[in-house]
């Protein structure tokens, strides 16, 4: 279970956004972006990467209007950072979230 929220933009597609635990040993948190059709496509698109127990429950912490930007204009639709003290830090490929530690 994570926190987030969703926003449904006026084409009717949705942006999700979530904060899970980092993949790996570190314990750090990540702030996730989706853009999805709707909100299970966003989730499915995640747990299709690998991140397996991902769930949203209710809208506490939806995204803002620049994280929407963010992940609207990216080409993959699927952006993070670390979640949340990092306002200043780039938003990064999930690529460069769910490679190989090496």
């Amino acid at each position: 279970m994570s926190a987030g929220g969703f926003n449904r933009l006026p084409n009717g597609s949705v942006v999700v956004a979530l904060n899970l635990p980092r993949p790996g040993p570190s314990g750090d948190r990540v702030r996730i972006l989706v853009h999805a059709a709707n909100r299970s496509r966003a989730l499915t698109r995640l747990r299709n990467l690998g991140l397996r127990a991902v769930y949203l429950r209710g809208n506490a912490e939806p995204p803002t209007p620049d994280e929407i930007t963010a992940v609207l204009h990216h080409p993959d639709g699927l952006l993070w950072r670390a979640a949340p003290q990092c306002r200043q830090e780039l938003w990064h490929p999930i690529r460069a979230l769910l490679r190989p530690a090496g």
